[in-house]
C-alpha cells in the first residue's frame, strides 16, 4: 500500500464534497501536470491511502482522509470541449490525462493546519514543505503518512 496527498481547492471541490456524493466516492479529475499524471497513472492503487488536502483557501491543511477505490482510466473532461480540462491533443483512442476515483474514509474534525506541519521536524522531506513544490498529487513515506495520521487526529 503506498500513501499519497491530494490537493484540492475547497472552493472547487471539498472534503464536504466528498462527504455528500453517493458512497462518499468521487473521481479525482483534471490533473494536468505531466509528474502527477504519472503517478495516477503509474503508481496509484486501490486501497492506497490519501491525506485530503485543502489548498488555496483560509484554512490551508489535511482536511481528512480517503481511499483510492478505482485505478487510473482515462480523465473524460479532456475530451470535451466545453471543459476547462479539455486537451485538443487528446482523443479517445489516445488520451493523455487519467483519474482514479477516491473514497471518503474520515473527514478530521478539524483540518492540520500547514504551518503546523511545517513546524514538525520529522516532517522535513515531504514535498509539501519543500519551497516550489506545488504538485497536486504527491507521496507520503509510511513514516510520514503515521506521523500526519496522528497529529491530525490528536
Amino acid at each position: 500500500m503506498n500513501y499519497w496527498l491530494f490537493k484540492s481547492e475547497p472552493d472547487a471541490f471539498s472534503i464536504d464534497d466528498l462527504a455528500a456524493k453517493p458512497q462518499q466516492t468521487e473521481h479525482w479529475d483534471g490533473i494536468r501536470n505531466y509528474q502527477a499524471r504519472n503517478y495516477l497513472r503509474d503508481e496509484v492503487k486501490a486501497g492506497d491511502q490519501v491525506f485530503f488536502y485543502h489548498s488555496s483557501c483560509k484554512e490551508v491543511g489535511i482536511a481528512g482522509l480517503a481511499e483510492i477505490v478505482k485505478e487510473a482510466y482515462p480523465d473524460h473532461s479532456q475530451f470535451n470541449p466545453e471543459s476547462k480540462y479539455f486537451d485538443p491533443k487528446a482523443s479517445p483512442d489516445k488520451p493523455r490525462w487519467v483519474m482514479v476515483d477516491v473514497k471518503l474514509k474520515q473527514k478530521f474534525s478539524k483540518v492540520l493546519p500547514l504551518a503546523k506541519i511545517k513546524a514538525m521536524p520529522e516532517i522535513s522531506e515531504i514535498g509539501l514543505v519543500k519551497k516550489g513544490h506545488r504538485l497536486s498529487i504527491m507521496p507520503v513515506s509510511d513514516k510520514e503518512f503515521s506521523i500526519l495520521l496522528d497529529a491530525a487526529k490528536a
